[in-house]
């Protein structure tokens, strides 16, 4: 993957963890739930990061050239 590619991967999934942050804290949730969803967001999008940047995680890449 070269470093194109990986920076708008990292992007598009910016947007997305954005998003579903957003939506996470737009649910009326009460204290002990809703610092347990942000807990499990959290460790989902550092998995994720950690797996792209380490090469383990096989993302559909734009091909851009």
């Amino acid at each position: 993957m070269n470093i194109v590619s990986l920076l708008v991967t990292v992007i598009i999934l910016g947007l997305i963890f954005g998003i579903l942050w957003w939506g996470i804290n737009q649910i009326p949730m009460p204290a002990p739930f809703k610092s347990v969803a942000i807990g499990i967001f959290v460790l989902i999008v550092v998995l994720v990061l950690l797996g792209l940047l380490t090469g383990n995680v096989n993302f559909p890449t734009l091909k851009l050239g």
